[in-house]
């Protein structure tokens, strides 16, 4: 596999402008560890190699056990994940998969339930911005692998 193209140099804007999401999404006071399981199941959803790589490397770092991280895509059918990490997974889905179920109204009340409003929309943002990235990522070939978790002095 190979870059297609290097997105980053060809338009810096853009990706300064995700960047701006991102941080937004990281300074709304949402636990990281809750935001790299939704990272981690939209990526999977999209089949983004790279961004898999990159949130379980990172949910690793913040202490997420293998367990809970290789069960995502069952979690409906294991006592791993909280209520509040339930809704925000439903979500993750419902919002990913927009057009096939339109963010029903039951989730959206699974969702509401455990959330604040203003909660509710930085989820609704965070996942809007790990699909951006998934797009771009796969879009432009992005090769997974050489990621590594700020601090790991992996570099």
């Amino acid at each position: 596999m190979q870059r297609r193209l290097e997105y980053d140099k060809v338009a810096p804007g853009a990706t300064r402008a995700m960047y701006a999401l991102q941080k937004y999404v990281e300074e709304s006071g949402l636990d990281r560890s809750l935001l790299e399981l939704v990272k981690t199941r939209a990526s999977r959803i999209n089949g983004c190699a790279y961004c898999i790589d990159m949130h379980t490397k990172d949910a690793r770092a913040l202490g997420e056990s293998e367990q809970r991280l290789y069960a995502l895509a069952g979690w409906r059918e294991t006592p791993f994940y909280t209520e509040r990490e339930r809704a925000a997974l439903a979500w993750t889905e419902a919002i990913t998969l927009i057009s096939q179920g339109h963010a029903p109204d039951e989730v959206f009340e699974q969702v509401r339930a455990p959330f604040t409003e203003e909660e509710l929309v930085n989820l609704t943002l965070a996942i809007i911005a790990i699909n951006g990235w998934n797009r771009l990522l796969i879009g432009f070939r992005e090769v997974p692998g050489t990621y590594q978790p700020q601090g790991s002095g992996n570099k």
